[in-house]
């Protein structure tokens, strides 16, 4: 029998990790090629991971709540088919050609755990903004492998090793009796951890609240963004009398012809959309030593549950009519709740809108979705007076409020994106705004 390794699959651009919320399988159970195995969460989506093979389920590697690196092995798999001799005569030469290197193997500990080739890009990225020298920092990953996570508590914790920092005692580790080495190894791991979860003491009442997979991965992203990405914050006022009156117009009829709501937040979409078309560096990522402008307009919309938040993408928004979007945002909005969005729903977002107006906010600062330059909340429409044509009149108002990576954009190119989103929306009528 053949044995075939399942790894922990991408399921996103950015996603370098997932969490292994639930197995489906057990070993010893057969399998069909794309099976599903088990149910894993990032912080953009859960998803089940499909077998690759028809077989037996022969290890289970990776354990319930356990958070792997994407690439690492979650399971293995027995597969019956051609290449059994193969697979058996590699598995009976296997133990030959390991012996002779027993001793070297045997010295690998000794080695520094963060050899240069098992950091992943992020780590790298990481370690070289805030000057974190890898070699004093313990890993918790697979093997003793350093992880974005493990930077991140120490970045958080303030207790940044670097290179300056290196004490000499570290120059005389190998002289000191190994009983002595473990001792100063536990003490430098402790200490982040310590800073990383305070001591909260609990009072009679008090309920604890196991933190889930998902927050856990929306947690470290909105860290990661707020850590790496340098956010400012504008706001401009807009008056959509005309958009609401529009709309509402139109509404009743329009969900009897389509079987589905006309949303203000579709007029809002439609605009950043076509905004984005005509200032494209507001479509911009971060990318280290460079700033990539992306040539779709792929558009990012915040969908909460009660206890975790998901960011579908609306693909091509620019090229979709109002009627399009409307049908894209309530569809999306049903397979959150449904828990049946697909990993490629997730895929691509260039730019967020976020519609935080559906629970009232009239103003808010939204974190990035990383690594995109931008996001964009749409506030509560609300009437207020305000002076029009030197008058004091009752319109519909509403707050657009942008937070911006200030490595990418700055505030003039941002402020031109919002007049224009603005100048968008105050000139939305029956004449030149078509919905199909």
């Amino acid at each position: 029998m053949a044995i075939e390794k399942i790894t922990m699959p991408q399921l996103g651009e950015s996603v370098t990790e997932g969490t292994i919320s639930q197995w489906l399988v057990s070993v010893g159970t057969r399998v069909n090629k794309y099976d599903p195995l088990a149910e894993v969460m990032t912080d953009k989506v859960n998803a089940e991971i499909p077998s690759s093979f028809a077989g037996v389920i022969k290890e289970i590697i990776a354990k319930e709540g356990e958070t792997l690196p994407v690439g690492a092995v979650i399971c293995t798999i027995e597969v019956e088919g051609e290449g059994i001799e193969t697979a058996e005569t590699k598995q009976e030469e296997a133990p030959k050609a390991e012996a002779p290197s027993a001793p070297a193997q045997a010295a690998m500990p000794k080695k520094p755990v963060g050899e240069r080739g098992r950091y992943s890009p992020a780590v790298l990225r990481l370690a070289q903004e805030h000057n974190i020298d890898l070699e004093q920092v313990q890993g918790t990953g697979m093997g003793g492998r350093i992880t974005r996570k493990d930077l991140l508590k120490l970045i958080e914790s303030g207790n940044i090793p670097t290179p300056s920092q290196t004490p000499t005692a570290s120059v005389q580790a190998p002289v000191q009796s190994v009983q002595e080495a473990p001792k100063a190894e536990a003490s430098v791991a402790a200490a982040p951890k310590q800073a990383a979860a305070p001591n909260v003491p609990l009072q009679p009442g008090d309920i604890e609240i196991p933190v889930t997979p998902v927050r856990k991965a929306i947690a470290t992203n909105m860290l990661r963004s707020k850590h790496e990405a340098p956010h400012a914050w504008t706001m401009v006022e807009v008056d959509v009398t005309n958009l609401v009156a529009y709309r509402d117009s139109i509404k009743d009829e329009f969900k009897k012809r389509e079987g589905f709501n006309l949303t203000y937040f579709a007029f809002f979409v439609k605009a950043v959309a076509q905004a984005l078309k005509e200032f494209p560096q507001m479509n911009s990522m971060w990318a280290g030593d460079k700033i990539v402008q992306k040539k779709d307009i792929n558009i990012s919309i915040a969908v909460a549950t009660d206890d975790a938040l998901f960011v579908p993408v609306i693909k091509h928004a620019d090229e979709k009519s109002i009627k399009g979007i409307a049908r894209e945002i309530a569809e999306l909005a049903a397979k959150v709740r449904a828990g049946k969005l697909r990993p490629e729903d997730m895929q691509g977002g260039t730019f967020t809108v976020n519609n935080t107006g559906s629970f009232g906010s009239v103003q808010s600062m939204g974190i990035i979705n990383y690594p995109q330059a931008a996001i964009l909340q749409v506030e509560s429409i609300v009437k207020r007076p305000v002076v029009k044509d030197g008058m004091i009149a009752v319109r519909d108002m509403v707050n657009l409020c942008l937070s911006l990576d200030h490595r990418v954009l700055d505030g003039l190119i941002c402020g031109r994106f919002l007049a224009r989103v603005k100048e968008i929306l105050e000139h939305v009528t029956k004449e030149n705004t078509p919905i199909y």
